[in-house]
C-alpha cells in the first residue's frame, strides 16, 4: 500500500484537506469542497449486475478493477464504494472488498470498523429510540401512543431473534410495548447521511424523521423528540468522506453502505460529488441486481442529487446465466450451453430496463477461470444481437491490465453517447399507488399489485398527511425480478404482493416491503465468523 497522503496528492488533494486515520485511511475535510466545487464534473458510471447468484457476479470487483484499468489507459478515475457491513461480512457473503487483483485496501480494516461511520449511525439511531421510550416514561407530554411508534431500534449484525422484541418489561422499567431491531443499513439514519448534502441538510433531514404518531393520528417528528442536535454530534464525522486505494493505487472514496434490498442501496452523494470533482471519469456501484440498485441509482440518488449518469456496465457471468437458466448451484462449473441460453434472458431484461432510463448500457462478462470458451462466446454474441457493447473482464487475475479492453469498449461509449438522455422512471406527481404500479411493470415485468390490508392502511396515511410527493424505495428479494426468490430467469405475468408501506420522510422516500423480505438479516447455518482467525502476531485470516 502506498501512503494514504500520496494517494492522495495523485489526485489533487492536498494533506491540508485530510483528517488522517493512521497511514492508510483517511477522512476528507470540507475545506476540500470549498477548493473543488467550482470544477467541471467527470464522467459518472454506474456499474450494476444482473439478479446475484450464488456463485457472485462481482459488481464491486469489477468496479475496482474498472477503474484500475482506466487510470492504466491513462484515464483519471476515481472509484466510488459503499462500505461494508459487519452484517454480511461476518455472516453468509464475508468481506466486500473485490478480490483477486482488484481489491481495496486495507482491506481488514474497510470491512471490519474502519474509520466508525457505521457505528456513528447506530449510535445515532439508537439515542433515538431511547429518547422516545424516555419521552412517554418521563410523562407523554406530547401524546405518543405506545402502539403507533415505528421507529425500532439497529444493530449492525445479522440477528434474527431480536426481529420482534417486547420492551419495557419488569418493574419501573418503561411502557411495555412491541418493537424490534434492524440491520443499521436499514436505518433511515443511514439513508439520510447517503442522501444530504453537506452538515446542515443532514441536521434538516434528521429533524423531520418521522418516530410514530400521537393520540390523534398526527406525526411525531425526531425534532419534536429534542434528539435532532445530539444525533448530529454523533454524526458530525460520519457526514466526511472516507479515502482509500485499490492494489494499484487508485483513489477510492469509500462512505455509507445502506442494503439495496431493504434501503436505496447507494454510496453518499457527498461522496460522489466529490469524486466527480476529482476525476475524469468516476465508476461507482449500486447494490444487487440492476433491479434493485440501478433503480434505487436512478429514480432516488440522481434525482434528489441532480446527477446524471453517462453510462452503466451491467455485470454477468457465465455461471449466473446458467443458474437463471435452472443449474443448480453444484453444477455449474459444468457446462450447459441449453441453461446458459435460456438464462440469457435475465441479462436481456436488465439491458431493456437500463435502456428505460436514457443511459447507454455496455456488458461486463466476468470471466471465471473454467469458464467453457463457446459459453463465452453465447454470451457475447447475445450483446451483439442486442446491439450492446460488451468486454470479457479478467481483473481478479490480472487486476487492471484485465480490463483493459472494458476500459476501452466504456471510452468508446462515452466518447459518443448522446448527452441530456437519462430521466428518472417515474414523475413526482404520480401517486405513491401508480409509482409503486410503474415500477412493478415496467422493470419487474409484473401485471400488478396486491396490497395488503397493512399496506392500504398506510396509503391512507400517506394521502392523509399529503405525501405523494415521495418517492419509492422497494423492499425486494434480490434474487428474483419477482417477490418469489426463487422465480428466476425473467418471470413475467405475476402479481407483486405489498406486505406494508413505511416512511422515511428524512430520506424523501416510502419503502415498500414485499414478499416475504425482512429488514434483518439471520445467520446462515455456517457464518463466515467461524472462518476467521487471528494469529499470533494480531493478522487476520478468513475474512474474504
Amino acid at each position: 500500500m502506498r501512503l494514504i497522503t500520496e494517494v492522495a496528492a495523485a489526485a489533487g488533494i492536498s494533506g491540508e484537506h485530510l483528517e488522517l486515520y493512521g497511514k492508510y485511511k483517511s477522512k476528507l475535510a470540507p475545506s476540500l469542497w470549498e477548493e473543488v466545487k467550482n470544477k467541471p464534473d467527470g464522467k459518472l458510471v454506474l456499474v450494476t449486475a444482473v439478479n446475484p447468484t450464488p456463485a457472485g457476479e462481482g459488481k464491486t470487483l469489477t468496479t475496482i478493477g474498472l477503474s484500475q484499468a482506466l487510470n492504466a489507459a491513462g484515464i483519471k478515475t476515481v472509484a466510488a464504494l459503499r462500505e461494508p457491513s459487519l452484517g454480511p461480512c461476518l455472516g453468509m457473503k464475508g468481506g466486500a472488498t473485490g478480490g483477486g487483483k482488484a481489491q481495496i485496501v486495507p482491506a481488514d480494516d474497510i470491512n471490519l470498523h474502519f474509520t466508525g461511520d457505521i457505528h456513528a449511525v447506530t449510535s445515532a439511531h439508537n439515542l433515538l429510540s431511547a429518547m422516545i421510550d424516555n419521552h412517554i416514561f418521563q410523562g407523554n407530554a406530547l401524546g405518543l401512543d405506545p402502539q403507533r411508534i415505528v421507529w425500532k431500534r439497529v444493530m449492525d449484525m445479522n440477528d434474527r431473534s431480536l426481529r420482534n422484541i417486547v420492551t419495557g418489561l419488569g418493574d419501573g422499567n418503561g411502557t411495555v410495548r412491541e418493537s424490534g431491531f434492524q440491520i443499521t443499513t436499514a436505518s433511515e439514519i443511514m439513508a439520510v447521511l447517503c442522501l444530504c448534502d453537506d452538515l446542515a441538510d443532514l441536521k434538516k433531514r434528521l429533524s423531520r424523521m418521522l418516530v410514530g404518531y400521537d393520540m390523534l393520528g398526527q406525526p411525531v417528528t425526531a425534532k419534536e423528540i429534542g434528539a435532532v442536535e445530539a444525533m448530529t454530534a454523533l454524526l458530525k464525522e460520519a457526514v466526511k468522506p472516507n479515502l482509500v486505494q485499490t492494489l494499484e493505487g487508485t483513489p477510492v472514496i469509500i462512505h455509507g453502505g445502506p442494503f439495496a434490498n431493504i434501503a436505496h442501496g447507494c454510496s453518499s452523494v457527498i461522496g460522489t460529488r466529490y469524486a466527480l470533482k476529482l476525476g475524469e471519469v468516476v465508476v461507482t456501484e449500486a447494490g444487487f441486481g440492476a433491479d434493485l440498485g440501478a433503480e434505487k441509482f436512478m429514480d432516488i440518488k440522481c434525482r434528489q442529487a441532480g446527477l446524471a449518469p453517462d453510462a452503466a456496465v451491467l455485470v454477468v457471468t457465465v455461471k449466473s446465466l446458467k443458474y437463471n437458466g435452472g443449474v443448480r448451484k453444484e453444477e455449474l462449473h459444468e457446462g450447459n450451453r441449453a441453461a446458459l441460453l435460456s438464462g440469457l434472458a435475465n441479462m436481456e431484461r436488465h439491458i431493456e430496463n437500463l435502456g428505460k432510463f436514457g443511459v447507454p448500457v455496455l456488458v461486463a462478462l466476468n470471466h471465471f477461470e473454467g469458464d467453457a470458451p463457446d459459453e463465452v462466446d453465447a454470451v457475447l454474441e447475445a450483446c451483439r444481437r442486442l446491439d450492446v457493447p460488451a468486454a470479457v473482464s479478467k481483473v481478479w487475475a490480472e487486476g487492471g491490465a484485465g480490463g483493459l479492453e472494458l476500459a476501452r469498449e466504456l471510452k468508446k461509449l462515452l466518447d459518443h453517447a448522446p448527452a441530456g438522455t437519462f430521466a428518472p422512471l417515474y414523475e413526482d406527481q404520480l401517486d405513491i399507488p401508480s409509482k409503486i404500479n410503474t415500477i412493478v411493470t415496467e422493470i419487474y415485468r409484473g401485471t400488478g399489485v396486491a396490497f395488503s390490508p397493512a399496506a392500504k392502511r398506510s396509503l391512507a396515511v400517506i394521502e392523509k398527511l399529503g405525501l405523494q410527493q415521495l418517492q419509492v424505495c422497494m423492499a425486494k428479494t434480490p434474487y428474483s425480478f419477482s417477490d418469489q426468490p426463487r422465480l428466476l430467469g425473467a418471470p413475467e405475468g405475476f402479481t407483486m404482493g405489498v406486505r406494508d408501506i413505511t416512511l422515511s420522510l428524512g430520506a424523501g422516500f416510502a419503502v415498500v416491503i414485499t414478499g416475504n423480505i425482512v429488514t434483518m438479516p439471520g445467520l446462515p447455518a455456517k457464518p463466515a465468523a467461524e472462518g476467521l482467525l487471528v494469529d499470533e502476531d494480531g493478522v487476520l485470516h478468513g475474512l474474504e
